[in-house]
């Protein structure tokens, strides 16, 4: 399988119209963040995100924190704990940081902070290296 950017990705692609749109400020050696404030339209129970939007931001967290260090890697494993639920309307921030990297794998961790700084979900997850 070839794996290439056609900027459609749901998360980050510019070029999807159905997508996120977010935007990823790489911290230091390992770290990255974006922000997301959720509109209704991504609503699982009235007035609360879906967790598997949740899912999907703290997934594209992690493996925009390998690509954007130019290292192309896919998940192979997520693990999530969504710990309190986030109101629609409220911000809140997403962090990715590599744990470890070895020769064909990165070890990450992610994790989401809503507006008072309190964790809201965290994840870790297992990405292969592959070719672009």
């Amino acid at each position: 399988m070839d794996y290439e950017d056609d900027h459609m990705c749901f998360v980050c692609g510019k070029q999807n119209g159905d997508g996120l749109h977010l935007d990823f400020e790489l911290i230091g050696d390992d770290r990255i963040r974006t922000e997301f404030t959720p509109s209704k339209r991504f609503q699982g129970w009235k007035d609360v995100l879906h967790g598997g939007i949740i899912a999907t931001i703290l997934d594209e967290v992690m493996v925009n924190g390998a690509y954007l260090r130019q290292i192309m890697a896919v998940t192979t494993k997520l693990q999530i704990t969504l710990r309190r639920p986030v109101a629609i309307g409220e911000r809140v921030v997403f962090y990715g940081q590599i744990l470890k990297q070895g020769a064909r794998t990165v070890d990450m961790k992610a994790w989401a902070e809503g507006e008072n700084g309190t964790i809201v979900a965290e994840a870790t997850g297992l990405l292969m290296k592959i070719r672009g």
